[in-house]
């Protein structure tokens, strides 16, 4: 599933494309919003709120979720789509541009001052610009027992990690996936580096959490069952940790570098 990063980039190239333009074409693929039509509406803003993307247009909300198949594209008119039409969920048309939003996980639009509502269960967004720490760490630290991985991947906790950087940081703070959070001695120290990772990421299309950009040297654990440990030669393992859908399905870790 794309990790905040992506969405943000993706939101971020639909904003250049279409803020303050109007729309020639609006086409929504989904039964439930079939009949909405906002032909003529201006596009306002669009942006990312942890994994979840908005475009505000008109007085209306359109919002997105990619889950694991969905991708947003943009074309020129004219050009071939690198998907299949029937794909579709949504087409956004202006006088220069073709959006289509592909196999989204979720798509729904909204009246405008319902939005906050969908997500106020959100914790802070990592790549917002009302990021709050303190309370990340306060939302974290609210259910001890937890394992660190499940809690960092919580979204209600703090938006935008995925599985990648939730594997990634455990390494890189020397915490196995399943240790509780009451035993993470600097939980602020662990959400500070995420917010970094997460910035230091959020403008490339490959994500790298070792600083080596050559490909296979990019992460350290995450993909890598079996692999030697980069940094002491162990082999990386992997399982599975929790059942839900806010918890993980899979799991890297080094046995020796994290305890």
């Amino acid at each position: 599933m794309p990790e905040g990063d992506t969405v943000y980039r993706t939101a971020w190239n639909l904003d250049q494309a279409l803020h303050g333009a109007r729309l020639t074409r609006c086409d929504v693929r989904v039964p439930a919003f079939a009949t909405v039509d906002l032909t003529g509406q201006t596009v306002h803003e669009v942006l990312s709120r942890g994994k979840h993307l908005l475009m505000r247009v008109g007085e209306a909300s359109i919002h997105s979720h990619l889950k694991m198949e969905g991708s947003w594209h943009l074309y020129r008119h004219g050009s071939a789509w690198r998907r299949p039409a029937f794909q579709a969920r949504i087409v956004l048309e202006t006088v220069e541009w073709v959006a289509v939003g592909f196999e989204l996980g979720l798509l729904e639009v909204v009246p405008l001052n319902q939005e906050a509502a969908l997500l106020d269960y959100l914790g802070p967004d990592l790549l917002g610009p009302d990021w709050d720490a303190a309370e990340a760490v306060r939302r974290l630290e609210s259910r001890p027992a937890q394992p660190i991985a499940v809690a960092l991947a919580d979204q209600g906790n703090l938006a935008g990690l995925g599985n990648v950087y939730v594997n990634e940081l455990g390494f890189l703070r020397g915490l196995l996936p399943s240790r509780p959070v009451a035993e993470v001695t600097d939980v602020l120290g662990l959400v500070a580096l995420a917010r970094r990772l997460i910035l230091a990421n959020r403008d490339r299309t490959e994500r790298i959490t070792t600083g080596n950009a050559r490909r296979s040297m990019q992460s350290w654990v995450y993909g890598r069952a079996g692999q030697p440990c980069r940094r002491c030669g162990t082999a990386v393992e992997q399982g599975r940790l929790g059942r839900t859908e806010l918890e993980l399905r899979v799991t890297y870790w080094c046995p020796r570098c994290q305890t």
